[in-house]
Order: structure tokens, then C-alpha cells, then sequence
């Protein structure tokens, strides 16, 4: 029988939430103002689209690829170097939102990028034939079509960013990742890891249900 939880416990978890929110929540947004213009970059940049530049695109492709295929464990520790550099340090909150931020923006370009190359490629051909410049169409075209596609992707991004966060508690960037390891795992504390994947289940479940209803509310309209 678990034991009361005591509020020395519902204070660090309270904390612990409130470390990941923020990490996911700054990584996130700077990921999709990353990675939404290299994925539209990547669709124009394609053999036989708007801004042709097939050799410049296969090496942006590559790598988004390289950045995508290393484990975010592996990419977290390579990183330490820049991370200090841009932060002043390699622990806590903010220095998780380095890793976190070039881990996601290639992730969720690729994603967006399937969605722009969803979008009718004969809306393109009309907006061309009515004298549409580029810029309008990416703004008024190719944007606002594949708007549902690239929320859905969004979606995948931030819960994919919080199993990461929660990986990154493992080398000192604070969250619930790192309330598990250090007051669970370590004391062998079962009331504390349980809780942890509560709070982390909860966390996914919500931004997955608000970003399917944000989704389908696009595509309805």
C-alpha cells in the first residue's frame, strides 16, 4: 500500500512540471520558427518546384537527415560544448533548451514537409496562372492548405519533446525526468516514479487531444 504523499513531494513535482513546461514549451516554439521555414525551403527547393536548387536541397537534406538519425542521448552529450556556450551552462532548465530545440526543429521539418508536398499541386498551377508572385503563394497557398497537416505534425513534436526532456533528466536538466531519476530511481522510491508517469502520460495525452481538435477544426473548415 502506497504511503500519503507528503508535500515535500507534491512541491517537487509541482516543480518538476513546472521545469518541463517550460523547456518543452521555449524548445517548442523555437522549433516551429525553425522548423517550418526549413521545411518550406526544402518543398521549394526540390527538382521542379518554385526556387529549383536540387544540389543545395540534397545537402539540407542531409543534413536534417544526420541531425534526425542521432539518438537525442548521444546529440545531448555532443552538444555540451555549444550548450555552455550559448547558456553559460550545461545543467538545468535552459540548458535543456538547446539540445531540445536542434533535436526537434529537423524532426518537425521533415514532418511539415510531408504536409507541403500534400498541398493539390494544381492550386499552385492556378495561383501561378493568375500572376501570383511566390511569396503569395507560399503565404496564401501552400501555407494555409497544408495549416492542418503541419498542427498534426506540431503535435507529434511536442510529445515526442517531452519523453526528451524527461531523457535529458538524466544528465542534470532539472524537469520530471530528472525528479524520477534523482528522488525515484536512485532511492528506490516506487510512489515517486508512479507519479512521475502520471504526470508525464496526463501531459502527453492533453497536448495530443488539444492539437487532433485544433487539427480537425482546420480540415473542417
Amino acid at each position: 500500500m502506497l504511503n500519503p504523499i507528503s508535500d515535500i513531494v507534491i512541491e517537487r513535482l509541482l516543480q518538476g512540471l513546472a521545469d518541463t513546461l517550460t523547456m518543452v514549451g521555449i524548445s517548442a516554439g523555437l522549433a516551429l520558427l525553425l522548423g517550418l521555414p526549413l521545411a518550406v525551403f526544402l518543398v521549394l527547393s526540390a527538382p521542379g518546384a518554385l526556387l529549383a536548387s536540387p544540389r543545395l536541397n540534397r545537402l539540407l537534406g542531409s543534413l536534417v537527415n544526420g541531425f534526425r538519425a542521432t539518438p537525442f542521448i548521444i546529440l545531448l552529450v555532443a552538444l555540451i560544448p555549444f550548450t555552455r556556450w550559448v547558456t553559460g551552462t550545461t545543467i538545468g532548465v535552459w540548458a535543456a533548451v538547446v539540445p531540445l530545440t536542434i533535436s526537434a526543429t529537423p524532426f518537425f521539418a521533415r514532418i511539415a514537409e510531408v504536409g507541403l508536398n500534400e498541398v493539390d499541386k494544381g492550386l499552385i498551377e492556378a495561383a501561378q496562372a493568375m500572376g501570383c508572385g511566390r511569396w503569395h503563394i507560399i503565404w496564401h497557398v501552400l501555407l494555409p492548405e497544408a495549416l492542418p497537416s503541419i498542427v498534426a505534425g506540431f503535435t507529434i513534436t511536442v510529445v515526442s519533446m517531452i519523453g526528451a526532456s524527461a531523457m535529458a533528466g538524466a544528465v542534470g536538466a532539472g524537469g520530471l525526468g530528472d525528479i524520477a531519476i534523482r528522488y525515484g530511481y536512485q532511492r528506490f522510491d516506487t510512489q515517486v516514479m508512479v507519479l512521475v508517469i502520471v504526470l508525464l502520460i496526463a501531459l502527453v495525452c492533453s497536448v495530443q487531444w488539444v492539437g487532433d481538435r485544433w487539427a480537425r477544426h482546420l480540415r473542417s473548415r
